[in-house]
């Protein structure tokens, strides 16, 4: 056996043992260098239930994986000019005129100060998650938030800060897949299959999933008990096949052959076999530390759909245009500049441009962040490099 298949089979080793162990119930894993794919292959079952055999076909909700691909557009639309990465948003959605911040929340009886932010939020802020905005999940005053007076906010809640001061996961990428719609005149949808899917050969990247791919779509899992940390079992009720409300930071469906394809692109400075969807400057613009000297801490959790951000390296990650940028070099890991990010269910992706490798592997469970599948992911990824080390 050559050394490339002998790391093949260590790789597929490696991941037949984590489900033999009921780490993970399911998994799909790719690897790609710049000309071509090095790995694919699939372990385990599609649901818990059924426990049908799982392909390399199978459609997974990438959720947050949807947020490189709406960079990805937006950035497009900032190469012809039609809007500024330090335009006000508010220019574009008059939604976000006046914003305002949390100026005190009381978490005992849920009352609440607000005032207006120090300077409008731009489209920079809100391709790099410092916009002030958050989640449900990153944050405990957005959690108990409730609006007076029938107030409404169209991306969730008031700031958390005053945009630019610090980063914060959040619905961020919502906002930038509205500037993609309002700026093009298009749905979403229809934007990344005219613009980005169907230039990169994606067909099975969408988010409402035609009828006749169900059979293909995962199902939702996550692990039984109040606190998520029980053994894997269906979620009730499972999602249907399509998404009424289709936004930017998350929701679509693809594979792992699919989202390889547009992490290849990446890797080639935006062109994949004749077709180039960005200029190379733009991508390597998107790889760049766009957050100065504020950096990515590993986020606390404040529900039980995810685990703590342990993946990150707390205060020294920063961040580009759509893309977490590793800082540090882990030995049998990716290289410094690397980009990444990952999705709710468990689904992951790096692109590392020094190394010219990429992988993307998914499953499909919640919490995110789960131990266990983290470790699929670290041992997916240390393969994959000892994979490409023996393939060149």
């Amino acid at each position: 056996m050559d050394q490339a298949a002998s790391a093949e089979a260590a790789l597929d080793a490696d991941l037949r043992d984590a489900i033999a162990r009921t780490d993970v119930p399911g998994v799909v894993a790719l690897v790609t260098d710049r000309d071509r794919v090095l790995y694919r292959n699939a372990f385990g079952v599609t649901d818990v239930a059924s426990r049908r055999k799982l392909t390399t076909d199978a459609l997974f909700r990438i959720a947050s994986m949807t947020k490189a691909i709406t960079s990805v557009a937006l950035m497009q639309l900032v190469e012809q000019g039609r809007l500024g990465l330090d335009d006000a948003a508010e220019k574009y959605l008059p939604e976000l005129v006046g914003v305002q911040v949390f100026e005190s929340f009381d978490a005992a009886t849920g009352a609440y100060k607000l005032r207006s932010a120090a300077r409008p939020p731009t489209v920079r802020h809100f391709l790099t998650h410092t916009s002030g905005l958050a989640y449900p999940f990153t944050s405990e005053i957005w959690r108990d938030f409730r609006p007076a007076d029938g107030k409404t906010y169209p991306y969730g809640g008031p700031l958390l800060f005053d945009p630019g001061e610090r980063w914060h996961y959040s619905t961020s990428t919502d906002v930038v897949g509205r500037l993609v719609e309002v700026i093009a005149g298009q749905k979403l949808e229809d934007y990344f299959r005219e613009h980005i899917f169907a230039p990169l050969g994606m067909p099975d990247t969408s988010y409402n999933v035609p009828q006749a791919k169900a059979e293909r779509l995962v199902a939702q899992q996550q692990r039984g008990g109040a606190r998520m940390d029980g053994a894997v079992e269906l979620q009730d009720p499972q999602l249907g096949l399509s998404i009424p409300s289709p936004v930017g930071g998350g929701g679509l469906a693809s594979t792992a052959e699919d989202y390889g394809r547009f992490v290849r692109m990446l890797l080639n400075g935006g062109a994949l076999d004749g077709a180039r969807v960005l200029r190379a400057d733009t991508v390597a613009l998107m790889g760049e530390n766009h957050i100065g000297a504020v950096s990515v801490p590993a986020m606390n959790s404040v529900l039980p759909r995810s685990a703590d951000f342990t993946f990150i390296a707390d205060n020294r990650d920063k961040w580009g245009l759509g893309f977490l940028i590793t800082v540090d070099q882990v030995a049998g890991k990716r290289a410094p500049g690397s980009l990444s990010w990952g999705g709710i269910n468990n689904t992951f992706f790096w692109i590392d441009p020094a190394q010219g490798i990429a992988g993307v592997i998914m499953m499909q469970f919640l919490p995110f962040a789960d131990a266990q599948a983290l470790a699929v992911y670290d041992a997916f990824e240390r393969g994959a490099y000892r994979l490409a080390a023996a393939s060149r």
